[in-house]
């Protein structure tokens, strides 16, 4: 199973001014550290989350049909299924519309009502892509995840070499996890 961003977020969960005002960083002289910064900690939180914080176009590859006609999509909350595409054994497209999406649950799910009878390709045979993230807006991601956000930011910010995670920012991204992945 292969995922790929192919749309990233517009804004970041936490934008530059409320991260500065954290930081107590006055002036514009560090605009441009901290974006990066934030970038890199929504990054980090998503990876370890398994989520997507904000919206954001996704794509999942994977090899088959899943057991039981149930996929269910990586990096909630799904917003909604943009397309569902095959490839047979020649590597020709196609497209696949025989299936209902269930948004509500999390992870999302695609219920599948009929597969094709074709012999897909021995990898990567299907593609899903989909639109997942709280939203497109600050106010509509959870506060516990910009803190941990701005937490990571702030460490960064003053361990600049530093690559690490702290065990307790970790844990605080590993507690929104979606068990299921």
């Amino acid at each position: 199973m292969t995922l790929r961003v192919i749309t990233p977020p517009n804004i970041e969960p936490v934008s530059v001014e409320t991260a500065k005002l954290f930081l107590r960083v006055d002036g514009a002289d560090e605009n441009a550290l901290i974006t990066s910064l934030l970038k890199g900690a929504r990054e980090t939180g998503e990876e370890l989350a398994r989520r997507a914080f904000i919206t954001q176009t996704l794509e999942m590859v994977v090899d088959d049909w899943p057991p039981k006609f149930v996929m269910a999509l990586m990096r909630p909350p799904l917003q909604n299924v943009v397309s569902v595409k095959y490839y047979d054994q020649n590597n020709v497209e196609a497209t696949w519309t025989d299936y209902t999406v269930d948004a509500r649950s999390e992870p999302g799910r695609i219920h599948f009502n009929s597969t094709p009878g074709t012999t897909l390709l021995e990898s990567g045979g299907i593609a899903v892509r989909y639109v997942a993230g709280y939203g497109n807006a600050e106010v509509d991601v959870p506060q516990r995840i910009k803190d941990a956000i701005l937490a990571l930011t702030a460490y960064r910010y003053e361990n600049r070499e530093s690559h690490v995670v702290p065990r307790e920012i970790k844990d605080a991204f590993i507690g929104e996890r979606v068990t299921w992945f």
